[in-house]
């Protein structure tokens, strides 16, 4: 520590200082340990009387304590720093002074003693520790049950502070902002705050909260209030309240019950979170303490009497009074009343009336549940009426006489917020913050506080600074972006809501405030003459945010008291030559810094330079050895050349290098450097070094520099590189910004460190916090290493770029495109053809200027826009194009747009001739065809064929455009197929063709027409189409033939498969019979149908069995079925096939009535009736006839004839006697039949029954 240098100490010796220093702190040290003697010895006393510890009843130690204390006392007695040997002597030199130092004998008996007492005092010690582990187990026990107790409530977060640089002895105020969570809905307003219980009673109270700082643009329309009963840890709604007011009366509430509260804000968006709960308040009657009146007597005691011991005698109570409105609102009024008096022990409840001014007539005033305060809310009245109020008590024993009634009363208009306040001021503060001002709003008691809001300049949102409004009319605004301009509004705060926004302020640039610079330090001899001395300092640490404008210099001679000014107008430079001094003696010099802030700290005195020439052969020190560019294993390192140069020139430089906690400087590298800088590399990360620089000539090293401050190697975060680029003149630049920089601050840039780049080659442009270097043209001298550094800052701000012939190369290409631009083409020339058949020829490029102009060259003249080609130039979209209503030769050719905006330039041709051009005329014609088609009734899906799985053809199409009117027709060959249909509500027709056969290939043709024109579809089912209609149905049939079937028959046995469709061209098949293809024969047959294929084994036999495979092939499809014709299958069907064919030989054989026979033969009377008939049978059959079921007598008139299978009656002479059912019954071994005949005999002159009929 250095004290303040003053006249009068200035030829004392430096220990003399320090022994001083010592004794003062000494002194303190006693001071303090008498302070804490006596607080510990009055804190034991009353210990002592309150309680006794484990420990101090025991007053024992073990004999591990012994041991430990011993240990304690030898590691004590090794470990005595060198303060305290500084302290002892100090303590030894002042009781010196006082006469009263202390001898020690030496001896034994001594020594033994004093290690008693260290021992006693070490073992004090250990039961203080051990009491001390006692209450720290304590507290952790706490710690865990907090634990506990919190894990229900949202994590906890440490909160880090923005960082500052401070002076010493200053008062520093640490403050955090926190902002709300984020919304669970977007668009939500933020939470309220501040939620607070006021005017609690048994029953009610009254909630109020701050509105949200940030409403997120919807405007709050209410508030939900949710309440917690006790400790149930559960949230429930109880009230909503209007969005005009931040105050709500809560009523039903349990007396003795605990209750927190908290409110979410309501808008169109949704919901808020809600705010942080209130605190937990206890329902209860707290006007209690004011009936009770403390009586004092027989000095300080005290009597405490109850008004209510006075009231035994009270049964009924009496009317309440003062019965008036203490808060009306806009949606509320709270009514007060006094309570009764006397009003007896009974506890009280209330009722309430209430009339209509002009009504006459008094209503009484429901509540959900028993009134006991003397205050109510009323959430129902009318807006525009006034009431008056009367309120009555009840008890136990009965109910009072009303109150008198209250003077009239109503509902408030809409409360209207606070105005903002006046003349808002910023001002800077640090680099990180701004100190806002601002006058008071005369608000009263509905002033909440004010929001603060912030935007950086140019910005349109503001930011919400605070979420708690805050009271007081000045705020420090945190966490800024360094260099950047904001501007702040205010807002206050009532229970109406958030008001209007202030006038912003003016925009202020986030730096530090303007301050009076530290002290200049480490003072250096640089050269010394017989009577002249040129001497050297370091800067202050801190600038105060400004430039430093110069210095003032004191010189103080060793021989006199007094200082000296040696300037009186400020060196602007951190040498000064110092003149007119006698040879031979010391002097010391002070300085103190000058910036616009004014003049800083006075610096402590340099050490006593000798006023002696220098005749060494050696150099002086270098100076200004200059730290930059640190980085984490690096940095640079540059100094000016030393003054006095000794007997020859310097030849180089040696540059060392000290680690902190190392006393040895150490070089960093072997060689000399040549020149004024060097860059130190190969640093270990995280360490701090000290660097300085000697000079050398032929004589040897000269006198080392001051070093350096202690350099930190790290990376610094955010930490500004140099940008290199090139801008939109085309210029290519190297460009440095520093926020930080203090203003007036100075950018010093360098090319390969030796100075200022060649003004010849380069141009510097300087702005706010940033500068740059234009390279005026730029080749290959321009390559090379360019720094710079911020003056004035209190940090290093500095940065360094190699620039290489590669990248210097690419920046000169960069530079060309930008001076000669061409427009960016996004899309070259496109050809659409559009819905009415117009061509549509366009380009699309980047985003043009309203001033681009466009020429549009047509075979190399100049085209404008005219009826049948109009010309569209849109800029904002970068759109050029031309459409052709109607294509036509005439448009043949080429087409060139020639685009300028600005500087920027391009040029795009499309060439449209021969074949090119000849597609395009084809195909936008048969557009424009279609188009004018569509204009009435038109197909949108043409005809189609469809294959089902029924094996039905399908032919389909779909109409659109069609109306009441239109007509649909179906055609086959040019002639119409009325088979087809068509529906008029969804336009889709449709023909159906059940089983496709040749005769219906041919040309399909669907026509529909209205008024507005015709349409039509042609499908041709013929050749290909045919081919692959038939063959699809052949798939399909495939697909669908079922398995294998065995069934006996007559003639043997037979296996068969169902198909849904059989094409013999399209669709082939093959049997085979344990794998052998079979071939029709003798005793094989195989065929098909339209939907069954079959196999037929003749006469089976036992070589007939096993397996056998149906192979059906249509198209690429093939399809095999299996079946086998072994063990019980083949007995079943040899046992059908027998079975049958015996019935067939019995029905062969059987005797049959084969034909002749009518079902009805008429006959007139007396003609002759002759029926003939053929009968077989094997043996031939035995005949005879009936005659309605009797047997014929063949006599007289009735005959019989038998020629071979012919039988013929004869009836000769019919008459009507005749009539009747006759028939033939033929029998043999085999069977027997019967054939029937209606015979009729009408009379002459008669018409047939029959012919009647007819």
């Amino acid at each position: 520590m250095t004290l303040p240098h003053s006249p009068g100490n200035a030829g004392e010796p430096q220990a003399s200082q320090a022994v001083q220093v010592h004794r003062l702190e000494h002194r303190q040290e006693e001071g303090q340990k008498e302070e804490r003697h006596h607080s510990l010895h009055m804190g034991s006393s009353v210990q002592r009387r309150t309680y006794h510890s484990s420990e101090e009843e025991q007053q024992q130690f073990s004999s591990e304590d012994y041991a430990l204390a011993a240990a304690l006392a030898l590691t004590a007695s090794s470990e005595l720093s060198w303060e305290a040997k500084l302290r002892r002597q100090t303590t030894t030199v002042e009781l010196e002074e006082r006469g009263q130092r202390r001898v020690g004998f030496g001896n034994d008996l001594e020594r033994m003693e004093i290690a008693f007492l260290r021992t006693q005092r070490l073992l004090r010690q250990r039961r203080d520790w051990k009491a001390l582990r006692q209450r720290t187990e304590k507290k952790v026990q706490e710690a865990k049950e907090l634990i506990e107790l919190c894990s229900g409530r949202g994590p906890w977060f440490w909160i880090p502070l923005r960082s500052h640089a401070v002076w010493e002895h200053t008062t520093v105020l640490l403050t955090c902002t926190v902002q709300d969570a984020a919304a669970e809905k977007p668009g939500v307003p933020g939470s309220p705050l501040n939620v607070r219980c006021l005017n609690v009673h048994r029953d009610c109270l009254t909630l109020t909260w701050a509105p949200p700082s940030d409403t997120r643009g919807s405007i709050i329309t209410g508030y939900s209030i949710e309440l917690c009963q006790g400790d149930s840890e559960e949230w429930v709604p109880c009230h909503v309240a209007p969005g005009g007011t931040c105050r709500c009366p809560i009523q039903g509430l349990i007396e003795g019950q605990s209750y927190q509260f908290r409110v979410r804000a309501i808008s169109k968006a949704g919901s808020s979170l809600p705010s942080k709960a209130s605190e937990v308040v206890v329902m209860g009657d707290h006007d209690a303490a004011q009936r009770k009146t403390e009586i004092p007597y027989d000095l300080g005691s005290k009597i405490t009497i109850s008004k209510n011991d006075f009231e035994d005698a009270v049964t009924i109570p009496s009317a309440p009074t003062n019965v008036h409105a203490s808060e009306i609102r806009e949606a509320y009024a709270v009514l007060s009343w006094e309570e009764p008096r006397p009003h007896g022990r009974a506890p009280l409840t209330y009722s309430l009336e209430k009339s209509v001014i002009g009504s006459g007539t008094w209503e009484a005033i429901s509540s959900e549940t028993p009134i006991r305060s003397p205050r109510f809310a009323l959430l129902d009245l009318e807006k525009g009426k006034s009431y008056v109020f009367r309120v009555r008590a009840l008890n136990q024993y009965g109910m009072s006489d009303p109150s008198e009634p209250s003077e009239p009363i109503a509902l408030k208009g809409k409360p209207a917020t606070l105005p903002p306040p006046a003349q808002v001021q910023a001002f800077r503060d640090t680099q990180t913050s701004v100190s806002l001002a601002w006058e008071p709003v005369e608000g009263g008691t509905e002033l909440l506080g004010y929001y603060i809001y912030s935007r950086e300049t140019g910005a349109s949102e503001w930011q919400t600074v605070n979420n708690k409004p805050i009271l007081d009319t000045k705020f420090t605004v945190p966490g800024l972006r360094t260099g950047k301009e904001y501007e702040f509004c205010i807002r206050s705060v009532s229970e109406a809501g958030v008001g209007e926004s202030s006038a912003s302020t003016q925009p202020v640039r986030v730096k530090q405030a303007l301050a009076t610079p530290s002290a200049p330090y480490d003072f250096a001899l640089l050269s010394c003459g017989k009577n002249e001395m040129v001497i050297g300092w370091k800067p202050p640490k801190r600038r105060g945010g400004g430039k430093i404008l110069g210095y003032f210099v004191d010189q103080h001679d060793s021989e006199e008291s007094d200082w000296h000014p040696v300037n009186h107008q400020p060196v602007p430079s951190r040498v000064c030559k110092v003149t007119s001094l006698h040879e031979g003696h010391f002097y010391e010099f002070r300085a103190r810094a000058v910036n616009w802030a004014g003049i800083g700290e006075l610096s402590a005195p340099s050490s006593l330079f000798e006023c002696k020439e220098w005749t060494m052969p050696e150099p002086g020190p270098p100076y200004d050895v200059r730290v930059s560019e640190v980085q984490a294993t690096s940095l640079m390192l540059q100094w000016e050349p030393p003054l006095y140069i000794g007997a020859g020139p310097v030849t180089g430089y040696r540059v060392s290098v000290q680690e902190k906690g190392s006393e040895e400087w150490k070089p960093v590298s072997p060689d000399a450097t040549s020149g004024t800088h060097l860059r130190v590399s190969d640093l270990q990360p995280g360490k701090q070094y000290m660097f300085r620089v000697q000079a050398m000539n032929s004589a040897g090293l000269g006198q080392p520099s001051v070093p350096t401050d202690l350099v930190l190697l790290e990376d610094k975060p955010g930490a500004q590189e140099i940008e290199v680029g090139v801008d939109k003149e085309g210029q290519i630049y190297l460009a440095f910004e520093a926020p930080e920089a203090p203003d007036f601050s100075e950018f010093q840039w360098s090319k390969d460190y030796k100075g200022p780049p060649d003004p010849q080659r380069v141009e510097v442009e300087d702005e706010i916090n940033k500068s740059k270097v234009i390279l005026k043209e730029p080749d290959l001298q321009d390559l090379g290493i360019y720094s710079v550094v911020v003056t004035d800052a209190d940090e290093d701000t500095s940065a360094s770029h190699t620039l290489t012939e590669e990248e210097l190369n690419k920046l000169k290409k960069l530079s060309h495109e930008i001076r000669n631009p061409v427009i960016k083409l996004i899309s070259g020339w496109n050809v659409d053809i559009l819905e009415q058949g117009e061509v549509r020829l366009w380009l699309e490029v980047e985003k043009l200027s309203p001033a681009a102009e466009l020429r549009l060259i047509f075979n190399e003249k100049e085209i404008f826009s005219s009826p049948n080609r109009k010309i569209n130039f849109v800029r904002e979209k970068g759109l050029v194009e031309v459409i052709i209503q109607q294509l036509s030769e005439d448009d043949k050719g080429s087409y060139t747009a020639q685009l300028q905006d600005g500087k920027a330039k391009n040029q795009i041709t499309l060439t449209l001739v021969d074949d090119d051009f000849d597609k395009l005329l084809r195909k936008a014609d048969a557009t424009r065809r279609d188009w004018k088609r569509k204009q009435g009734p038109y197909f949108q899906e043409p005809l189609k064929w469809k294959v089902t799985e029924d094996c039905q053809v399908l032919l389909t199409c779909k109409v659109t455009n069609i109306k009441k009117e239109t007509r649909f027709q179906w055609f086959f060959q040019k002639k119409e197929a009325p088979s087809g249909q068509y529906s008029p509500q969804t336009g889709d027709g449709l023909l159906s063709i059940e089983k496709f056969a040749k005769e219906d290939q041919g040309i399909y043709r669907a026509v529909v027409s209205d008024d507005r024109g015709e349409d039509d579809t042609v499908l041709d089912l013929t050749g290909e189409a045919l081919d692959a209609v038939l063959t699809e149905l052949g798939r399909i049939g495939a697909l669908s033939a079922t398995p294998l079937k065995i069934q006996g028959t007559e003639e043997g046995i037979r296996l068969f498969s169902k198909v849904k469709y059989y094409h013999v061209e399209y669709m082939k098949t093959a049997w085979f019979h344990k794998d052998k293809r079979l071939e029709s024969g003798d005793r094989v047959r195989a065929g098909t149908t339209l939907d069954e294929i079959w196999l037929h084994i003749l006469d089976p036999k036992d070589s007939d069995k096993g397996k056998y495979t149906l192979e059906i092939t249509a198209g690429k499809e093939v399809r095999q079925l299996s079946a086998d014709l072994s063990g019980q299958a083949f007995d079943d069907a040899l046992a059908e096939h027998q079975r049958l064919k015996a019935l067939a030989v019995i029905e062969k054989n059987r005797a049959k009535v084969v034909r002749g026979l009518p079902d009805v033969a008429t006959i007139m009377e007396d003609k002759t009736l002759c029926l003939t008939c053929v009968i077989s049978g094997d043996p031939s059959p035995e005949i005879s006839w009936l005659k309605n079921d009797q047997p014929v007598s063949f006599l007289d008139r009735y005959h019989m004839e038998v020629k071979g299978t012919e039988v013929t009656i004869t009836i000769d002479k019919v008459t009507s006697e005749d009539s009747g059912r006759y028939g033939i019954f033929v029998k043999n071994k085999y069977g027997s039949e019967t054939g029937q005949v209606t015979i009729s005999v009408f009379k002459h002159g008669e018409e047939p029954k029959e012919l009647k009929k007819m």
